[in-house]
């Protein structure tokens, strides 16, 4: 009896010190994007799977926008962000709409494309972006990478915010605006088709700039963009295909974070890729390879150790 007492006792004393180890847990912030877009609906899955896979993992999402998402992984107000390439590189190198040079944000994966697509309504006389002078235009709100390039993409073309009539809503508002006929061009940074567009096209007809003519002088404000393709179809009575400035979309997450947690994420994140395409088509091509592409920004070793092992030569490495 004495021998069965004293294992019972051992044995509840080795649950006593388990318990909380059990009962550990980490608790993660991430910042997505503006209603109406697809970083909240990513988000959400990213929380699902990340909860999923590792285990004691907790997770709050929050609406959030491309500079305003850097901005919070690196003053720690957020772990993890949804980010645009070219305005994070912005907050590395301290340049303005940054307040000083971003220490605390590496990349954890590159995901898509990013198309900055500037619409405007098909009777309002607007060919080419300098045709905006004196118009009325309504874009994303301050904080967000599109607003941004909204602005700069003006004012290569000669034309400020004051020679303009802007308004800076969200996607669903600036839909409306452009239906009502209170503004006559709608700029926005996201994947295509951009479900705000379709929404537009649908109930006026709509027509896409290009922006060709703007890159040389884009690419001086900031060598992340390019060029790329809106192709033809894309949208309703689209007959050629657009070019338009392009860049990437990735998730940023705190230089902090332990390696291993970071690790585990990359990889769950790389096993789920089809999960993540039914938001955002491109995602279903994404590979390690891809994911590890080199935007300027410096990965989370976590992140890199993933890469790695799965045979990812990582730039500078």
């Amino acid at each position: 009896m004495k021998t069965t007492s004293l294992k019972t006792l051992g044995f509840a004393a080795i649950c006593i010190l388990a318990a909380p180890i059990a009962a550990q847990s980490t608790e993660l912030k991430i910042m997505t994007g503006p209603q109406g877009g697809s970083w909240i609906p990513l988000g959400g899955q990213l929380k699902d799977m990340w909860e999923k896979g590792i285990p004691g993992l907790a997770i709050q999402t929050f609406p959030g926008a491309g500079i305003a998402n850097v901005r919070g992984v690196d003053e720690g107000k957020a772990d993890v962000g949804f980010g645009n390439s070219i305005s994070t590189v912005d907050g590395l190198a301290g340049r303005p709409p940054y307040p000083k040079a971003t220490t605390n944000v590496c990349n954890l994966a590159t995901l898509y494309p990013q198309y900055y697509q500037l619409a405007v309504n098909a009777d309002s006389g607007v060919n080419k972006v300098a045709d905006l002078k004196g118009k009325s235009v309504t874009t994303q709100q301050k904080g967000n990478t599109g607003e941004l390039i909204t602005r700069q993409l003006l004012e290569v073309n000669g034309i400020k915010y004051s020679d303009v009539k802007v308004s800076f809503v969200s996607y669903t508002d600036s839909v409306n605006q452009m239906k009502d006929g209170h503004a006559v061009a709608f700029g926005l940074g996201t994947q295509i088709p951009a479900g705000s567009i379709m929404d537009l096209a649908a109930a006026r007809d709509i027509k896409m700039v290009d922006q060709s003519d703007s890159i040389e002088k884009m690419k001086k404000l900031n060598p992340g963009y390019n060029l790329i393709t809106i192709p033809k179809g894309t949208y309703p009575k689209q007959d050629k295909d657009v070019k338009v400035i392009g860049y990437a979309t990735h998730i940023v997450v705190s230089c902090k974070l332990p390696e291993d947690l970071v690790y585990k994420m990359t990889k769950i994140l790389s096993e789920n890729t089809a999960t993540m395409a039914t938001v955002a088509k491109p995602i279903a091509d994404l590979t390690p390879e891809k994911m590890a592409e080199n935007i300027g920004i410096p990965f989370h070793p976590g992140a890199a150790k993933f890469y790695k092992e799965k045979g990812v030569k990582l730039a500078g490495k």
